[in-house]
């Protein structure tokens, strides 16, 4: 693969690598088996793990961005509360935006190797999955799960999977929703260059570009 087309991998652009057509959601080619062989393993202990969300493309995650920076969508604090956005100055914005949803051609979601999974099984089937901090607090519907995956991945029994925002490190928000297959995730991951990724952005219509940029 040339850099020019891996760096369109990276960022969102080329599906080329995913399974679209896959019952459970797009993921990466080299995801797929190992997560149906996790999905078989939480059958047998009385789960069905599902994908809220997988794959996600360059234009699906820009969307997002600007629809916070302009107040189409909500950003909450560190509490999960609203946020006055245009009481902040524009680095706060980023900052308080970069806080939940990841920078545009920057998600782990472009990759198709990283999910975020719930437990269909436990809730209505018309439940609307919010992937809150309280879904997936230990008395929260997805609590059991997420308890029986924590298991899983410090056992080695994960299948690969590991969750990369387990802890609060300052940037993202913790996210116990977030699976990442490690060997294929770790290798995008290395090849993540920033230079090649200013260069990308310097011309994609992002709100907060400049103070990105900068």
């Amino acid at each position: 693969m040339s850099p020019q087309s891996r760096l369109q991998h990276l960022t969102g652009q080329d599906d080329s690598l995913i399974e679209n057509h896959s019952l459970y959601g797009a993921i990466h080619q080299q995801a797929l088996q190992p997560y149906l062989d996790l999905r078989a393993d939480a059958k047998e202990a009385g789960f069905d793990l599902a994908i809220a969300s997988g794959y996600r493309d360059f234009a699906r995650q820009l969307a997002i961005w600007n629809d916070k920076a302009t107040g189409k969508r909500p950003v909450l604090d560190k509490q999960g509360q609203p946020l006055d956005m245009m009481s902040l100055s524009s680095w706060q914005q980023v900052q308080s935006i970069l806080r939940w949803s990841a920078l545009p051609g920057a998600s782990r979601h472009h990759w198709g190797t990283d999910i975020d999974v719930y437990d269909r099984a436990a809730v209505a089937e018309d439940y609307w999955v919010q992937l809150s901090s309280e879904e997936v607090a230990d008395d929260g519907p997805f609590g059991p799960l997420h308890s029986w995956l924590d298991r899983q991945i410090e056992s080695g029994q994960a299948k690969g999977f590991f969750r990369p925002y387990q802890r609060d490190t300052g940037g993202i928000a913790p996210e116990r929703w977030h699976l990442s297959y490690a060997p294929v995730s770790c290798q995008y991951q290395s090849e993540f260059m920033i230079e090649d990724f200013v260069g990308f952005l310097s011309d994609k219509p992002l709100r907060l570009k400049a103070v990105v940029l900068d």
